[in-house]
């Protein structure tokens, strides 16, 4: 069969269907990248906000309008709105999160042993998801009770995958010649808190740092009440890539409180300078949430404040939406559609002048850049695009296609969209 394999919302997301390909792949089958051209499309869901719950239904409608003659939904709208993602147009069935790891051998019909991936190497997803950069699931669920996240409820338990079975899935990676591999989890901080003799996430980056060879490693997002000032020690490795998203949401202690999170400013703040202490350079991007309910204008403008004292290098600003079953949708004093849009232009604006301020700190540095995209220009060559290990996106012109290597590059000026180097 021609499988078509598309995904909504977070890495974790993106890890699970590169998961897919490979399953697929071992099992004799071939991935396309237009959904015209496939015999079956999954889609893997998303229902974080009111908006990625609508991108996850267009795509389904999508892929069936283009073709596709089965198309299967999971992910976590699918999961908490079964029956709706059950109706639409052309969706053929629905998987539930509890049942994804045996997605693939359920829908081939097959017993999940029949299915060898050890001498499969990870290739690109060809389409939309065509990535050089492997993301590995180290751990699915999570046990935090922050009362304005589904994903809680969508995505169950917290629980931690072995440590062989993540070396396995980056060996296969990097055989396949992934030059990053970024680690994932809904609560990737908690790696290893669950098992019989309790383990830290540092002890699974020690080990994967010295029992792999990916040129670079890299962590997304971690709870900052995971990490200590000791943590950040790591990067004394090379390997290991200068990023952290540490997730925020607000800067308003009060609203942190009603949010249960489970850090305060002050401590933010702390394990902040920590970090930029210990790791020149590093990079540190975060989330805010805007308009929370009981949201007043004294505490948005702390929040603001913070966020501008903060300098991060870069973030996402998401304008709060209720999503049913979680504690914030029963909370009073939801605040105007009209103020929760003008807070997020105004917080999106503070995250871009910080993220300007830190590009400029590189202008004429010299920086490895991995190369994610190159884009033929004819006999003069190619624009390529890609991301420093400290998460700056350049762009440069190149002589020959440079897609999926490290290549050294001075950093000359910022652009529109990131930095603008010279390939040396």
């Amino acid at each position: 069969m021609n499988i078509y394999l598309n995904t909504i919302g977070c890495r974790l997301n993106q890890s699970e269907i590169e998961t897919y390909a490979r399953q697929f792949r071992a099992a004799g089958h071939t991935l396309v990248s237009d959904p015209a051209e496939a015999d079956l499309t999954v889609i893997n869901t998303c229902t974080v906000t009111t908006a990625a719950a609508a991108d996850s239904r267009k795509m389904i409608r999508a892929a069936a309008r283009a073709g596709s003659k089965q198309v299967i939904a999971t992910g976590c709208w699918a999961t908490m709105e079964p029956l709706a993602a059950a109706g639409l147009i052309g969706a053929s069935s629905v998987v539930l999160n509890d049942e994804k790891d045996e997605l693939v051998p359920r829908l081939l019909q097959i017993q999940p042993d029949a299915i060898d991936l050890e001498p499969v190497e990870r290739e690109p997803i060809p389409g939309a998801r065509l990535r050089t950069r492997a993301f590995i699931k180290v751990q699915d669920g999570c046990d935090n009770r922050c009362t304005f996240c589904i994903t809680t409820v969508a995505r169950g338990k917290g629980r931690s995958r072995p440590i062989q079975d993540i070396v396995a899935d980056i060996q296969a990676a990097t055989a396949g010649g992934t030059q990053e591999v970024v680690l994932t989890g809904v609560h990737l901080g908690s790696w290893g808190q669950d098992f019989e003799t309790r383990a830290h996430l540092r002890d699974l980056v020690v080990y994967l740092l010295e029992h792999s060879d990916a040129p670079r490693l890299r962590l997304s997002s971690l709870e900052p009440w995971d990490l200590d000032a000791a943590f950040f020690s790591l990067w004394k490795n090379r390997r290991l890539a200068r990023h952290l998203h540490l997730p925020l949401q607000s800067g308003s202690a009060a609203t942190l409180r009603r949010m249960a999170r489970k850090t305060t400013p002050d401590d933010f703040s702390r394990l902040v300078h920590a970090a930029r202490a210990a790791v020149p350079g590093v990079a540190i991007t975060t989330d805010v949430i805007v308009g929370f309910p009981g949201e007043s204008e004294m505490e948005y403008a702390e929040s603001l404040g913070f966020v501008r004292q903060m300098n991060f290098s870069g973030g996402h600003v998401f304008t709060y939406s209720t999503r049913p079953g979680t504690a914030a949708a029963r909370m009073p004093g939801h605040v105007d559609h009209a103020i929760r849009k003008a807070r997020n232009a105004e917080m999106r604006a503070a995250l871009e002048d910080s993220a300007r301020a830190y590009q400029t700190q590189f202008v004429g540095v010299e920086l490895p850049v991995l190369w994610e995209s190159a884009t033929a220009l004819g006999p003069q060559g190619w624009t390529v695009s890609g991301l420093t290990d400290n998460y700056l996106r350049v762009t440069a012109q190149a002589p020959r296609k440079l897609w999926n290597q490290i290549t050294s590059v001075e950093l000359t000026q910022i652009g529109g969209q990131g930095l603008i180097g010279e390939i040396r």
